[in-house]
């Protein structure tokens, strides 16, 4: 019997997570536990601590990790608190394999702090570049710290090799997302307009601005050119989600919250879950800002993109998206070409939807379990 522990620091982590972990919940050689940290605990970004419970797989440690505030002493801090909490899970329990993904700091200090215990470790979104946050330096690190390495596409299965100097435990599986747009069952319309009150009369432009980790001091010049930019378009029905728990963080999300309380058309929802987050891009007209999911799911629908910033600089391109930097006048008119224009064909690039059953076969693989 293998002891496979999720690592999970958050919702978009989680969100990802769950075709692996239905295929892992019914594998009779995997003895599968989940230890949440990060965010999952906190009321300010949506207590996603009640999805994971919902999965009914045991959680064998929860920990409150989030940072109290968005400056660098207080993410340090967090880092801190997070290694010193993983420890006793480490100590307490035999546990063969982490399954962790990303690139996330508190992901990363959760694998260091497993480091000296010398479990194994599997990494899925390996291989990635982000040139304009700090993930990108833990991105790797973990990489480095990782046996087993599951990744998105074919480039960025290269990139782990030269990175780790040997293809032993590289492999690539394709996006567990593709797997959950394989799968989903969406929600119409009509629901998320009775949850969420989102008019879909209107173009719809689903909008996530994370902080540029590099440029801190910036953050707040930027979320004001996008505010710019949208205040713009109330022909528009705008859905925003709110950031991660990032450097400078808070300061955006103070101006988001303002910005929604003064139109309209502006709906502002902390955390929508992935069947919802994924039922509003399906619908959608438009995927704005700088996270991750402008890259992977929009391209597998497709949906137009317009990418802001230099948060993302690095990764795969694909036809669908409109890079801009963070000039209001700039992001209007990325804007109005993606709504005036047919979206482009965007060749598959990210798997076929069966990443989760890749990854369960190799998992049984390195531990010789038929």
């Amino acid at each position: 019997m293998i002891n496979l522990v999720i690592l999970t620091s958050s919702r978009a982590d989680f969100g990802i997570y769950e075709p692996l972990l239905r295929l892992l919940s019914g594998a009779k050689d995997i003895n599968t536990k989940i230890v949440a940290f990060g965010t999952h605990l906190s009321e300010l970004y949506g207590f996603s601590i009640q999805h994971i419970k919902k999965t009914g797989i045991e959680i064998i440690a929860e920990f409150d990790t989030a940072p109290h505030e968005d400056t660098p002493a207080s993410i340090s801090a967090s880092m801190a608190l997070t290694m010193q909490s993983m420890t006793e899970v480490w100590q307490k329990h035999n546990i063969d394999l982490l399954v962790a993904l990303g690139d996330r700091y508190e992901m990363f200090a959760a694998v260091a702090s497993a480091m000296p215990f010398n479990i194994k470790v599997a990494h899925i979104h390996g291989g990635e570049t982000t040139l304009g946050a700090i993930d990108n330096a833990f991105r790797h690190s973990i990489t480095h710290m990782s046996t087993l390495h599951f990744t998105a596409s074919e480039d960025y299965y290269n990139r782990v090799i030269e990175l780790t100097g040997s293809n032993r435990g590289v492999f690539n599986t394709g996006s567990l997302s593709i797997d959950s747009l394989s799968t989903i069952s969406f929600l119409t319309q009509e629901e998320l307009n009775e949850q969420y009150n989102i008019d879909f009369s209107l173009p719809v432009i689903l909008i996530t601005l994370h902080p540029e980790t590099l440029n801190l001091n910036k953050n707040s010049i930027y979320a004001t050119e996008v505010i710019k930019a949208l205040s713009t378009r109330q022909d528009t029905q705008q859905v925003i989600t709110m950031p991660n728990a990032d450097t400078s963080g808070l300061i955006i999300r103070d101006k988001l919250n303002l910005y929604a309380k003064q139109y309209k058309n502006v709906t502002l929802v902390e955390n929508f879950g992935s069947r919802a987050y994924l039922s509003i891009m399906k619908y959608a007209s438009l995927v704005l800002g700088n996270s991750s999911s402008g890259f992977i799911e929009a391209a597998w629908f497709p949906r137009w993109v317009v990418n802001i910033g230099d948060r993302q600089k690095g990764r795969i391109r694909t036809p669908n998206i409109i890079d801009v930097p963070f000039e209001s006048e700039l992001i209007e008119n990325a804007i109005s070409k993606a709504l005036s224009n047919q979206i482009p064909y965007v060749k598959p690039i990210y798997g076929t939807g069966k990443a989760a059953e890749k990854i369960l076969k190799h998992i049984l693989n390195e531990f010789n379990t038929n």
